[in-house]
């Protein structure tokens, strides 16, 4: 008995590098559609966080009252993406998210580089 075999990719599957560029179409519309002070205030907010050295998520911004909830939830991965592409932050693994609104799904948790670290010092 022979076992069946596919060619990689499956044809008619899913795209990785379409995904991607999926993705990053959709950051970038949604970094264009954000209001200037709520993404002002969010670039602080997260310099900020990334200067202490230790893990966070979205929710610890809005704990600390460093920032408001955004008009859309798609403006945090935004300005995630855009503070990551800097070097002001990188990932630091996926835990459950502290954020009441979103009942404990998986998020995305950040510290600083080293390299904001020490350009903060």
């Amino acid at each position: 008995m022979t076992q069946l075999q596919f060619p990689e990719p499956v044809p008619g599957a899913i795209s990785p590098a379409a995904g991607e560029t999926a993705k990053a179409d959709g950051i970038a519309r949604a970094a264009a559609n954000t209001p200037p002070d709520w993404a002002t205030a969010c670039r602080a907010a997260i310099e900020l966080m990334a200067r202490r050295g230790t893990p966070f998520q979205a929710a610890d911004l809005i704990a600390e009252g460093l920032v408001d909830e955004p008009d859309s939830p798609a403006r945090w991965g935004a300005a995630f993406m855009a503070a990551a592409k800097a070097g002001v932050i990188e990932h630091a693994g996926v835990v459950q998210s502290t954020r009441a609104t979103v009942h404990r799904s998986l998020c995305r948790q950040w510290t600083g580089t080293a390299a904001h670290r020490g350009a903060a010092a």
